[in-house]
């Protein structure tokens, strides 16, 4: 959840920094405080982000992309799953099975280097705001405090120090003991330049853009931002000293002469305002004696208000999730898996239940080489029922590159339960591994055994139906073939017709209507698909080619009433009817009117 968080945060937040860059590029012609305050309300609005996405409630939309398709005139859709005919994981034995670390979560390393940065960057701030304040508690009163009005203590630093600002509550400002043999012009003009910044509000906005630029640290926009947060804030202040009668060429000489002999004092300059930076003088003092340019100032309550507004502005955007329910279910799942590693015992039941869940959400979520991590580390544990899914998916990755290894684990599965819930999915592996090396016979009491002992309508029991009817075509049994993959058919109808279960199609159906330019009627267009995603079962068993669905495009745009015309198994028909069903269609229209329209859908699944 947190790196999810995160993640949103580094898209948002740079969508909102590239906004204002853009902004204050129009702006260029606008006085500098326009442009300040437009940087201002950004690093607000940026360091919000986070904070919103976490306490506001999910505004949740599609993870899909749109693509834009072309409407077909039958109504008859296609569309092409293409995986690799092998899952790209290392091999395994039995023999070589051990404790395998999980591979290390990159999210979590990403996490723990964006906390790093930050935690680092905010306690170099915090050691410049403590020496800035012990400064300040040592400094001594300036000898000539002529020049500060009320509320703003003027204190005498260290000789060759740069004059600078600090303090948001109860402001000073620090002059050099130099300053002392300075000319009243420049000293009043100095002063003013701090005074400017301190009712402008800048000692405020630098902690807001500080800490923004400390969130985030890693992102070259936050850098620009900050680049032109410090120039903008020094143009504004410079314009307000103009403004109150300075002379520009005196004061651009003044500011010269100060960035020659001062140096800015490396431990306070994350917390105090100097009056001089050397790197940013030279465009500062061109448009000191640029006399066109606009000196409009504007003062806190703009500041105050513009962030608000960006802000509230940013509040519906931070709330947005492109995580739908599914993905919000399995991060929790995780998240509860992995707690469990940490608390229960190496060697317990809870330990290797754990293991096998991770194994199955990395391969959910195709991490193939953190799946397998999971699940040899579970393999290595003591036998007992928890590990056996993890025995199974390991049999399957091994089944084609070594078959000898693949029977071991799933041997090794039905010596632990020889009857229980997964014995099915055992014996139909172990029957096809026998097919394979031409024992027939085998195979075959093997089948009948795995089809007998997988649990009624599920799928498994599906599957092994599925692989007993290859099996017996290829024994040209194709009467007993049928009537198998008549059976594992209705299971695949059924589990397609769950996973509909809570949708209901509205408005008249139009059996097969082709549109045309004498028609009244206008086909659906599709929007946007997913494409669906092999099983690891089809892929092993190296099943490809078309699969039917007959769908029904409803008024609200989502297909309803998917069933199975043709039948593909293995899981295949399932993940064809999960993609579709999450497809979006522009509705289909008789005399103007969104009906429901019958469609029908061809996925054709192949292996490279």
């Amino acid at each position: 959840m947190l790196y999810a968080v995160l993640i949103g945060a580094a898209l948002k937040s740079t969508i909102v920094l590239g906004a204002a860059w853009i902004l204050t590029l129009a702006l260029r012609r606008q006085p500098a405080a326009a442009r300040h305050l437009v940087w201002t309300a950004a690093a607000a609005a940026v360091l919000a982000v986070p904070l919103l996405s976490l306490g506001l409630p999910s505004l949740r939309v599609s993870a899909a992309a749109p693509a834009a398709l072309p409407s077909q005139a039958n109504f008859i859709y296609r569309m092409f799953a293409i995986a690799t005919a092998e899952t790209p994981v290392p091999h395994v034995s039995p023999a070589a099975v051990h404790a395998a670390p999980p591979a290390p979560d990159l999210r979590m390393w990403l996490v723990w280097l964006w906390a790093a940065g930050t935690v680092l960057m905010l306690l170099r701030l915090l050691a410049a705001y403590a020496v800035t304040w012990r400064m300040r508690r040592t400094a001594r009163p300036f000898p000539d405090p002529g020049f500060a009005p009320a509320g703003v203590t003027l204190l005498e630093s260290a000789s060759g120090k740069m004059p600078a600002a600090f303090g948001i509550l109860h402001p000073v400002i620090f002059l050099p003991a130099d300053a002392a043999g300075w000319s009243e012009e420049r000293r009043r003009m100095v002063v003013e330049h701090e005074l400017a910044h301190i009712r402008r509000g800048d000692l405020g906005t630098h902690l807001i853009a500080r800490a923004a630029l400390s969130l985030y640290w890693w992102n070259p926009l936050a850098w620009i931002a900050w680049r032109g947060f410090l120039k903008e804030r020094e143009r504004a202040a410079d314009d307000l000293v103009l403004a109150a009668g300075a002379r520009a060429s005196d004061y651009a000489g003044h500011l010269l002469d100060i960035a020659r002999s001062m140096q800015s004092a490396p431990a306070t300059a994350w917390a105090a305002i100097a009056v001089a930076r050397r790197s940013e003088l030279e465009g500062r003092l061109l448009a000191i004696l640029d006399s066109g340019l606009k000196r409009r100032n504007l003062g806190r309550a703009a500041v105050v208000v513009a962030s608000l507004v960006a802000v509230a502005a940013v509040a519906p955007f931070a709330a947005l999730r492109a995580q739908n329910e599914q993905a919000q279910n399995d991060a929790a799942r995780e998240a509860r898996a992995t707690d469990t590693l940490k608390r229960a015992a190496p060697q317990s039941a809870d330990y290797a239940a754990a293991l096998v869940q991770l194994g199955e959400l990395a391969l959910k979520q195709h991490r193939e080489g953190d799946a397998y991590h999971y699940f040899a580390q579970a393999a290595s544990l003591p036998d007992r029922p928890e590990i056996i899914p993890a025995l199974l998916h390991l049999g399957l990755q091994a089944i084609s590159k070594d078959p000898t290894a693949a029977q071991g684990f799933f041997e090794r599965a039905l010596t632990i339960d020889p009857t229980g819930p997964h014995a099915g999915v055992a014996d139909t592996w172990l029957a096809a591994i026998a097919d394979r090396r031409g024992d027939t016979a085998q195979a075959d009491a093997l089948f009948q055994e795995g089809v007998a002992l997988a649990p009624p309508q599920s799928a498994d029991a599906a599957t092994a139906l599925d692989l007993y009817a290859l099996f017996l075509r290829r024994q040209n049994r194709n009467e007993e073939a049928d009537a198998i993959q008549a059976r594992a058919k209705a299971i695949h109808q059924a589990r397609v017709a769950k996973l509909q279960a809570k949708s209901r199609s509205g408005g008249r159906v139009v059996e097969r209507v082709h549109a045309g330019p004498n028609s009244s009627v206008f086909a659906p267009k599709l929007l946007y698909k997913v494409e669906p995603q092999y099983t690891e079962e089809a892929r092993v068993a190296k099943l490809q080619g078309p699969c039917l669905l007959y769908i029904e495009v409803g008024t609200d745009g989502a297909a309803h009433n998917i069933r199975v015309a043709k039948s593909l198994g293995m899981g295949l028909d399932e993940k064809a009817a999960e993609a579709v069903m999450q497809w979006k269609f522009e509705p289909g229209t008789k005399d103007g009117q969104p009906v429901t329209v019958a469609a029908t859908i061809e996925v054709n699944f192949r292996l490279l």
